[in-house]
């Protein structure tokens, strides 16, 4: 009972001075736990330098990103990882970094454009409105004055140049040369590229060298002239596949004239290669080696280079090694790698499952887009999401995703200008998402019930987590 002066007191106080606050005990918390009182609170963004990506969701900022800006503080490598199903708005995402990076002048772009419509590649319109010419590459079109892009190219070193003959050969086999077929090969390249100096080296100089191996191949290693012809004849079987077979056209003959590799965007299209051929995986190693080559100058310049429909490179084990090391390299070259994939399980269960892991490991940027649930659960197991980020991705809708960038794990809502809609959303870009003026208003009010009931998830799960950590502290 209290004090019967103490509750006059506070009675005459009331009369005066109007009603006394109640006085609390203070209560010790962590931010951890205390995020949960206060739920608007937002984390912290990734600074304000760089290219504009759109907005959070929850709290409303805008989302900045550029992994030159945050390499080396924030990110331990440029390289990214965009996933998601198809229509949700991974190619719209795309062209538009594309093009705000573009902005800056000591940026240059290359795109492997392995989707399109109307016999273009999907990237078109935006070359077209650059003043881009792609490079198409058609084995169709190859014999009639198409696109050639020769593995001798004397802008690729002779070390590069047998690195990337050894790659065409192990992706045609399936399976990596032995010490021999290695020999025979490393024998008549050293042959052709001392003796043809006047023209290119194209491919079927080594096929006939390979046929027809000179007698100081086999002196040099003391062995018989025919054990080095019989050593090379599954090499040339395959490289006579690319000179006479149903490749040939597009690595048989010299570099076509006036490719530009200088330009501020080089667009590959090869759109009209059967994505299950082996022709896609042969030119991903080609290209790759080509611009690794090519690239190694000091101009200071920062490169992008995005791969559609990246799964043909991780999926072969001899390519995933080339562009490995490709990445490896991209402090030197200045390199951002983005690979678009649609589902994670079509790498990390392919062929190349250990040079998948080792690629995704150096991706410290990870996009997802909306997934099926087990697709998305799939995927937080492996790149390592938190749960909450795991139960939103099959809520999310069009244009909405999960960015991870080295741990900074937040929901972000692309924007689209009304310069960009129109390069944006060709035939085939509409399918991959749409920008808030074009959506009717039943959409709109869906996309808003998505954030919201995403928003939820998250919260719910934030008191999960802190109700547990509050157990096993009393434990």
């Amino acid at each position: 009972m209290r004090d019967p002066l103490s509750a006059l007191s506070d009675a005459f106080t009331s009369f005066l001075f109007g009603k006394v606050e109640t006085t609390r005990l203070p209560v010790r918390t962590s931010t951890g736990q205390a995020q949960a009182v206060y739920l608007p609170t937002a984390a912290p963004g990734l600074g304000d330098s760089g290219v504009i990506i759109g907005r959070e969701v929850y709290s409303g900022k805008g989302y900045i990103y550029d992994p030159f800006q945050l390499y080396g503080q924030q990110l331990p490598a440029p390289h990214w990882l965009v996933l998601g199903e198809s229509g949700n708005g991974k190619s719209a995402l795309e062209k538009t970094y594309v093009l705000r990076q573009l902005r800056f002048r000591d940026r240059q772009v290359v795109v492997l454009d392995a989707q399109g419509e109307d016999g273009v590649g999907e990237w078109n319109l935006i070359a077209q409105e650059l003043g881009i010419t792609p490079i198409r590459l058609d084995p169709t079109a190859a014999l009639n004055g198409g696109i050639r892009l020769n593995p001798l190219d004397p802008s690729i070193t002779t070390t590069g140049q047998l690195a990337l003959l050894r790659t065409i050969i192990e992706v045609a086999m399936g399976h990596g040369l032995d010490e021999r077929s290695g020999f025979a090969l490393k024998v008549a390249h050293a042959y052709v590229t001392a003796t043809i100096t006047e023209r290119q080296p194209v491919l079927m100089d080594i096929v006939e060298q390979l046929r027809h191996p000179e007698p100081e191949s086999a002196e040099a290693m003391n062995v018989d002239i025919d054990d080095v012809r019989a050593w090379g004849l599954d090499v040339a079987l395959v490289l006579d596949r690319l000179v006479d077979g149903d490749l040939r056209g597009m690595f048989d003959g010299p570099t076509t004239v006036g490719i530009d590799l200088d330009a501020p965007l080089i667009v590959f299209d090869l759109s009209h290669i059967d994505r299950n051929s082996i022709a896609m995986p042969i030119l991903m190693a080609i290209v790759g080696v080509w611009l690794e080559h090519t690239w190694i100058r000091p101009d200071r310049k920062k490169r992008i280079f995005l791969v559609e429909e990246a799964w043909h490179i991780i999926n072969s084990p001899f390519v995933a090694q080339l562009f490995q090391r490709l990445l490896k390299f991209g402090r030197r070259l200045g390199l951002s790698f983005v690979a678009v994939v649609h589902h994670l399980s079509d790498v990390v269960d392919g062929a190349a499952a250990k040079e998948a892991a080792a690629i995704l490991k150096m991706a410290s940027t990870r996009t997802i887009y909306a997934q099926k649930s087990d697709e998305a659960r799939a995927t937080g197991r492996v790149i390592g999401l938190p749960r909450w980020a795991v139960e939103i991705i099959p809520t999310l809708t069009p244009g909405i995703a999960v960015w991870d960038v080295n741990g900074n794990v937040q929901v972000v809502k692309h924007l689209i200008t009304e310069a960009e809609r129109p390069l944006v959303f060709t035939d085939r870009a509409m399918t991959e998402g749409s920008s808030d003026d074009q959506l009717p208003d039943d959409i709109r009010a869906a996309e808003l019930e998505a954030e919201q009931r995403a928003a939820r998830i998250e919260n719910q799960q934030r008191m999960s987590d802190m109700n547990e950590s509050s157990r096993s502290t009393v434990a």
